[in-house]
């Protein structure tokens, strides 16, 4: 599997009163064609502004990448101009948000809106192609009566069926990577179920690399082949999915598998992290999770630790894990 996009030492602040805040601190990601990487942690912990930050996003008043390189197939797309990248999104890389009436317009038809990809990327066909097409599309999403879903507007929809536009939409152009932002959080389970099936199908057939940013971990062990978790800004620990479910390194990793896992068995107080996510300003001193952490050492409050490489390939900071990777 060849790689797609290689994110390197990706920094992204906010502003807030004139003081920076690192929302992504130096993160490093890679994603191969084919492969689902999970991005997971509770929220503000950054998830969805390094989604955000791989197609700029952001609003540029008040968030900048101010360090990294984000590199897909061969081009930086920190130095493209506003005008490239647009060339770059929603054709070359999609992203499918978590809220579909949001990012759906009221006023537009379903054909009007799916049209406009082809319309901005210069992609010129006549009324019945497109139409035949698109509707060949929504039968791919399994949407029942795709010809006239064609002509109603998202508020005649299901949020079931709002969500499979939204995929439509994301393939319609055959992207190299899917960005996938928490894409069933405002659906029932069964609904949840279905989209992801489907929408991992789409991506398997398509052989483009996803990456999918939820805090559920259920959906991250049924699609995901590799974990990355973010706390705090920070990669805390990245390996494969299996290696994070039988044996996860990291305190703040093994903490929200004890939070999932206690949701379906508990008869009485559901078992949570102590404490809330901070937020940092200028350098970091310490592990950012060590407030909150039962195996803090004193070493933990006095100064980060770096993202440590075992011996399996997978990585993790926390100093528990320093002797390990110095006897490798």
């Amino acid at each position: 599997m060849g790689e797609i996009i290689a994110i390197k030492d990706l920094q992204t602040c906010y502003v807030d009163q004139g003081n920076p805040i690192a929302a992504v601190d130096r993160v490093s990601l890679t994603l191969n064609a084919g492969e689902t990487v999970a991005v997971v942690g509770e929220s503000g912990c950054g998830k969805s502004t390094l989604a955000k930050s791989i197609i700029r996003l952001h609003n540029e008043s008040y968030t900048r990448i101010t360090e990294g390189s984000i590199c897909f197939e061969g081009r930086d797309l920190l130095t493209l101009t506003e005008s490239e990248l647009r060339q770059i999104r929603g054709n070359q890389i999609t992203m499918i948000f978590q809220n579909p009436l949001s990012a759906l317009d009221p006023l537009f038809t379903i054909r009007q809106q799916m049209s406009e990809m082809f319309e901005f990327h210069g992609i010129k066909l006549k009324p019945k192609e497109r139409d035949a097409f698109l509707t060949e599309l929504l039968k791919k999403v399994q949407i029942s009566s795709p010809k006239e879903r064609l002509s109603a507007y998202p508020h005649q929809l299901s949020g079931g069926m709002q969500q499979r536009i939204l995929i439509a939409m994301a393939i319609v152009l055959k992207p190299r990577l899917i960005i996938a932002d928490e894409p069933t959080t405002a659906l029932d389970v069964t609904t949840q179920a279905q989209i992801l099936y489907l929408l991992h199908c789409l991506q398997q057939e398509l052989q483009s690399g996803m990456l999918l940013i939820t805090h559920d971990l259920g959906i991250v062990s049924q699609y995901s082949d590799r974990v990355c978790v973010m706390y705090a800004g920070v990669v805390m620990e990245e390996a494969a999915t299996e290696k994070i479910f039988a044996d996860p390194a990291h305190p703040y990793t093994q903490a929200l598998l004890k939070v999932a896992m206690s949701l379906p068995y508990s008869t009485g107080e559901l078992y949570s992290i102590p404490g809330s996510v901070r937020k940092f300003r200028g350098p970091v001193q310490q592990c950012r999770f060590c407030e909150r952490c039962a195996k803090a050492l004193p070493r933990c409050r006095e100064e980060e630790p770096p993202l440590f490489k075992l011996a399996d390939g997978s990585k993790v900071r926390c100093w528990l894990y320093e002797r390990e990777t110095a006897n490798d």
